[in-house]
């Protein structure tokens, strides 16, 4: 004899009013329990999942905000259901863009541990908890629009510069990394100013989008300086989020991934040089160990940002100056759409006087060169 819908609905409903809005252990427990017995209700279940889904998507989060916020909550087994439930929610959706099909298919595609229902059912009720709390963000999708062909190269630059940040990650000579570094940062700030160029000659239709990058803990405060001072080198600008642990980017397409790109890459050499230098603070008999941090990284993203901000100026000749400025315009107008009101953050912990040197040190050596100026 076959259960009903409505039967199916009844006990996911017992379940969610058992485990979905209390925190504590036991009325998971329940819940679980309730949905284990009755393997009638797993689809009703999973269209609920989809349907959380596609509310958080009218809240304004995106796949990659989703996947962040599960990851930093819970543990892997959620991040594969959740990958599971996006994947079965795309054909109810309406096309979203490049980026969004992008930040969907890097999602994992590992199914979940098989394991008993009771567990199964746990986890599930654990990640719809968090789906069921998310906050209303800032829609960054905009009005629908058709959408255009990328720009001409983009596509094979960002290519190179992505390759060239991954060996700067990887090797383990400084001045291989640096080389590497310079090298990519001179291909993203001339493939900014071919786009100002491409602009100038004939207009793009694009309005300026917006991006959301993930600005983690520990140290969040000094990441989010260096994301924001890379952002304003490529003509972005940046919101940071500290609760939810990430900034909004706000910049054109092309200049957007760049940001991205330049950011990992630099955060990556960061961590590794802080550590080096950390190591052989600790060899000399000196205990920094949070300060230390906070401080290098503080001062990291400082002289980024000042080293950045000159190698930006050399690019610019005076006949680009008013399509650069049009564009700043479209992403400032932009943003006080998405932002009308915003606070400044002083930034704390910066009290070691090592770990600023230190971190100085490392901007000096992760320096980028500028490029020839366009005949």
């Amino acid at each position: 004899m076959s259960t009903s819908r409505t039967g199916t609905a009844g006990a996911v409903d017992r379940a969610f009013a058992a485990a979905l809005y209390a925190a504590a252990d036991d009325a998971l427990d329940a819940g679980a329990s309730l949905l284990a017995s009755d393997p009638d209700a797993d689809a009703e279940l999973a269209r609920r999942g989809e349907d959380f889904v596609a509310t958080a998507w009218q809240r304004g989060w995106q796949p990659a905000d989703l996947a962040r916020i599960v990851r930093r909550e819970l543990e892997e087994v959620h991040i594969r259901l959740l990958a599971a439930l996006i994947r079965a929610q795309v054909p109810s959706d309406r096309p979203r863009g490049p980026r969004w099909a992008a930040q969907i298919e890097e999602l994992t595609r590992a199914e979940p541990p098989r394991t008993d229902r009771f567990s199964r059912a746990g986890a599930v009720l654990e990640l719809y908890r968090v789906l069921l709390r998310l906050p209303a963000l800032e829609p960054l999708d905009g009005p629908a629009a058709p959408a255009g062909p990328a720009p001409r190269g983009e596509s094979r630059v960002l290519g190179k510069i992505r390759a060239l940040l991954a060996k700067a990650e990887a090797t383990g000579y400084p001045l291989e990394a640096e080389a590497l570094s310079a090298k990519a940062q001179e291909l993203m700030a001339r493939h900014s100013v071919d786009e100002a160029l491409l602009a100038a000659r004939a207009p793009s239709p694009d309005a300026p989008g917006a991006c959301r990058i993930g600005v983690e803990p520990p140290y969040e405060q000094a990441k989010a300086v260096l994301l924001d001072a890379v952002a304003t080198a490529n003509h972005c600008r940046a919101v940071w989020n500290d609760s939810l642990c990430f900034s909004t980017v706000v910049g054109f397409e092309a200049e957007l991934e760049a940001v991205e790109l330049l950011y990992t890459s630099l955060l990556v050499q960061a961590t590794t040089a802080m550590t080096a230098a950390e190591a052989a603070q600790r060899a000399s008999g000196r205990k920094r160990t949070k300060t230390f941090r906070q401080s290098f990284l503080a001062s990291y993203a400082h002289r980024i940002g000042s080293r950045l901000a000159a190698a930006a100026e050399t690019q610019v000749t005076e006949d680009l100056l008013p399509v650069l400025a049009s564009r700043d315009l479209a992403v400032a107008d932009r943003l006080d759409v998405l932002f009308p009101e915003t606070t400044t953050t002083r930034l704390r912990g910066v009290s070691d006087a090592a770990g600023w040197t230190e971190g100085e040190r490392a901007a000096d050596r992760a320096q980028v060169r500028s490029r020839q100026r366009l005949n």
